[in-house]
């Protein structure tokens, strides 16, 4: 009996919890998940768009208060003068006009690169002789500056937008098709081997299986044959610019500089800029937050 109730009162001591290391129960609501407010500074600092706007701000001051010091408008105008160059631009309908035609242009030959690159990508990614084949081409050709085939562009397309469309395939081409290739590349086995078991060959294997775990790196690639495309553009234009009796962004920069208009110099300049910070900051971001945001693969 003594020892049946030793047992019963041991029991009812480890049943019985001591004080000393009792820990109230957290709140129900949110789970139990403590969370710290967020000052409004905060708050303000969480979005990307603010942050990135106050960096533009910072420059464009730093812009204005320096050509003030340098006190040179033909060398280096104000941020505002700039501005309103660009307004005065704007509002005659040249500086639009020029930049369609360069977009126009442009878009063209970004269309037929992409095109060019999955092509080549998708041939290096069924065959070990289509991987020898896009590695050859890209060892030869992507190191080559595409304005320095400008000159032959010439000979063979004459001068017009045919020379412009061929440099900016050139251009937009070698770093698509290496990043897509790439990114076929790192696709896991285990992602392969699902595609393979749901019985999917060819091209429904890559649009299914190959495209969508790649989806990062063909981002990457867009985003950087569309910077070489610009930059390949603008320069071709400063060349030999005008095309079938118009010209586009380049044009327009080599025709204030002759005439020593420095402030419609900056604001073809600026609107190269402007332009490349839409496509980056809204297009390209959209495509993200769309595709590889929400499917978890970027933060």
């Amino acid at each position: 009996m003594n020892s049946a109730a030793n047992a019963a009162l041991q029991r009812r001591q480890l049943s019985t919890p001591r004080t000393e290391f009792v820990i109230d129960d957290l709140p129900t609501t949110g789970n139990g998940v403590v969370v710290k407010p967020l000052t409004s500074w905060e708050k303000l600092y969480n979005q990307g768009w603010l942050r990135k706007t106050m960096i533009l701000l910072s420059l464009a001051v730093f812009w204005e208060l320096y050509a003030i010091w340098l006190g040179n408008p033909l060398l280096f105008p104000t941020f505002s003068g700039t501005l309103e160059s660009l307004w005065n631009s704007t509002v005659t309908g040249e500086l639009p006009s020029r930049a369609w035609n360069s977009l126009r242009i442009l878009l063209t030959g970004y269309a037929i690169g992409i095109a060019l690159a999955a092509l080549l990508a998708v041939i290096a990614i069924t065959s070990r002789i289509g991987t020898d084949f896009l590695e050859a081409l890209t060892a030869m050709f992507n190191p080559l500056p595409a304005i320095a085939l400008l000159p032959l562009a010439l000979i063979w397309f004459g001068l017009g937008n045919g020379s412009l469309v061929f440099v900016l395939v050139h251009s937009v081409l070698w770093p698509v098709a290496l990043n897509t290739h790439s990114g076929f590349m790192a696709v896991s086995n285990t992602m392969r081997m699902v595609g393979r078991n749901a019985g999917l060959r060819g091209f429904g294997y890559v649009t299914s299986i190959l495209i969508p775990a790649a989806f990062c790196s063909i981002l990457t690639g867009f985003k950087i044959g569309w910077a070489f495309a610009w930059r390949t553009l603008i320069a071709a234009e400063l060349v030999f610019g005008v095309s079938s009796g118009s010209g586009g962004l380049g044009w327009f920069i080599y025709l204030n500089k002759n005439d020593l208009e420095i402030g419609n110099v900056f604001a073809g300049l600026l609107t190269v800029i402007l332009i490349g910070l839409f496509v980056e900051n809204v297009i390209f971001c959209q495509i993200e937050a769309r595709t590889v945001r929400k499917w978890g693969m970027q933060h």
